[in-house]
């Protein structure tokens, strides 16, 4: 790819909308458990985030059914946090409270990862980075493994009372967002190609994105999604987010999407548009009018 056809290097990700039927239930699994803090709330809407960072938006939509087991969409939203003490605090929490929630633990090489499914079956990846100078690339790869990380061992290293008494305010965002898809060929197409990631890793089953060298911003996988088709409107995920650094950004996206013949919709402050699978991405950049 031409440089001019890629996202810019700080490109980073913004809260994921979930819609929820139950709103209480899940606002507690991510305060009391994840660590999150209620940011506003109102009309059946509730941001979560860490000090004043938006990481999700929870949208009321009783009226919605769960999709199936199969479909298209949300395979996990991934938290990252700046230290490893900070994680510690979050995975005492929901590990404490919300005990049949986890799903497993790794040590990726670039990063230490705790995974776990809300209340409404909902994916959720806790992460802390290794330093950047502490990753292997091959032949523009990034080197990423599948570890056994023993969440005890991890507590008994890294959890300290400051991180626990101050969780809400200490840092977070959205690291990544991995999705489930119905192949990886046209979601390579798609999120490359089309929208400017750079691939970072990938096999068969799975792909990783990034710009600007993250290890990944976003991935998609077919491990249980094979064949999926558009999604219909159903609770789950509601919209993913990413966020450039200046309109000239924008500008290049969106005349980017243009040209391959995807439609968009321009509100002046933001760009949105749809995946193969009707995930709906939702593009923006600071200060613009």
């Amino acid at each position: 790819m031409q440089t001019q056809d890629l996202l810019a290097g700080d490109t980073g990700m913004g809260a994921v909308t979930l819609r929820v039927a139950d709103l209480d239930r899940m606002t507690a699994f991510y305060t009391e458990g994840v660590r999150l803090s209620i940011l506003t709330s109102d009309h059946g809407r509730t941001v979560l985030g860490r000090g004043v960072v938006p990481i999700l938006v929870l949208e009321h939509a009783p009226e919605l059914q769960h999709a199936g087991a199969h479909e298209a969409g949300l395979f996990h939203t991934a938290v990252l946090f700046d230290t490893r003490a900070d994680l510690a605090a979050a995975l005492y929490s929901v590990a404490t409270r919300y005990p049949q929630s986890f799903t497993g633990s790794a040590d990726h090489l670039v990063s230490n990862a705790f995974y776990f499914t809300d209340p409404e079956g909902n994916g959720v990846e806790l992460y802390w980075d290794r330093d950047r100078t502490e990753w292997s690339w091959t032949h523009g790869t990034v080197d990423m493994a599948t570890i056994f990380l023993d969440p005890n061992a991890f507590l008994r290293e890294h959890l300290t009372q400051d991180a626990l008494d101050d969780a809400a305010a200490r840092p977070g965002r959205v690291g990544h967002v991995h999705l489930s898809v119905g192949d990886v060929a046209t979601a390579k197409a798609f999120y490359v190609e089309q929208l400017g990631f750079a691939t970072t890793a990938g096999w068969g089953e799975a792909l990783f994105v990034s710009a600007g060298g993250y290890h990944h911003h976003m991935a998609m996988n077919t491990w249980n999604s094979r064949g999926a088709g558009r999604r219909q409107l159903a609770l789950g995920l509601g919209l993913v987010r990413i966020e450039v650094p200046g309109t000239d950004d924008l500008g290049s996206l969106t005349e980017r999407m243009r040209h391959h013949g995807v439609q968009l919709a321009d509100d002046g402050r933001t760009v949105a548009f749809e995946d193969p699978w009707a995930n709906r991405i939702e593009v923006s950049a600071p200060g613009r009018d």
